[in-house]
């Protein structure tokens, strides 16, 4: 195993609040390391956990004094999620988790510090994402709020999916009011076409899993925890005929994605287009498994 450790930082924790630790997963995010470093520097123990990235993420989270960088090849989303809390020495007991195009605002910067007591009951904290696309919110054009598990004590949590993974939590889980800031257009439409074409397999994947009966969909739906009820509604998905026009229909007449304006409609489009991606992808494992051609 390739782990390195670069810069353990000394900073002083700001005033008002407890000491938490931030991992942030990276794989070439030259783009977008420096402004989401900028943003945790509350934090005297930052961890970069690099997919052994070929650009200059390592380099410039080198030059902040609070970060070390910890590298470990890349397999799936949840196998990579797991090592990091299973091996990685965190300074503090809690351990807010963000991706290179996510920013830490002021209002969960003080959040965070303020819940996060050694003493606390909870073993885990929810809190909602804001998704930005052409400088504007996509409020409507998202499934929000959704929750997701960001903030926790690393004994206490693990990751299933292989894709899109599932936090499962030993203990309580409590909500957050803040919002992680999230850009996932930071690298321009055709990285995110990218990075979508790779994240469709994966699903592929899961769906032949529910639909192949290795799964039961229905089995967390009227669950209490929100990721693992949003986990059981996408399994139930999976099983429908014409997703990709449902999906769509889903996002523009339900969610009313024409009130986000032009990039809501746009991204409506992208929805559609990634998950016709899932099906064909599924259709074409399938046919590989009867030795058919495509």
């Amino acid at each position: 195993m390739d782990v390195s450790t670069q810069n353990a930082g000394t900073n002083q924790v700001s005033a008002g609040g407890f000491p938490v630790s931030v991992m942030i997963l990276t794989k070439d995010e030259e783009i977008n390391i420096q402004a989401c470093l900028e943003t945790v520097r509350f934090s005297d123990d930052v961890v970069v956990f690099d997919s052994h990235s070929t650009d200059r993420t390592v380099e410039i989270a080198e030059t902040f004094d609070n970060v070390r960088v910890i590298k470990r090849p890349f397999d799936n989303w949840s196998a990579h999620q797991n090592w990091a809390v299973a091996n990685i020495d965190f300074k503090h007991p809690w351990v807010l988790y963000i991706d290179a195009d996510e920013r830490v605002d002021d209002e969960m910067r003080e959040e965070v510090m303020r819940v996060a007591d050694p003493a606390s009951k909870a073993s885990a904290f929810r809190m909602r994402r804001k998704d930005m696309f052409m400088g504007r919110w996509l409020k409507h054009a998202q499934i929000y709020p959704t929750w997701f598990t960001r903030m926790f004590r690393p004994s206490k949590i693990r990751y299933e999916r292989l894709v899109n993974p599932i936090a499962v939590v030993d203990g309580p889980t409590e909500d957050l009011k803040c919002h992680i800031m999230h850009y996932p257009f930071s690298k321009g439409v055709h990285h995110w076409l990218e990075r979508h074409n790779s994240y469709s397999m994966f699903e592929a994947k899961e769906l032949i899993k529910v639909t192949g009966g290795e799964r039961a969909p229905k089995k967390d739906v009227f669950s209490r925890d929100p990721a693992k009820k949003r986990a059981a509604l996408k399994d139930i998905f999976f099983t429908l005929p014409f997703r990709p026009q449902i999906k769509w229909a889903y996002y523009v007449f339900w969610r009313r994605a024409f009130l986000d304006g032009k990039p809501g409609m746009i991204y409506s489009r992208l929805q559609y287009m990634y998950e016709y991606m899932i099906v064909f992808k599924a259709r074409e494992l399938r046919m590989k498994e009867k030795g058919e051609q495509l």
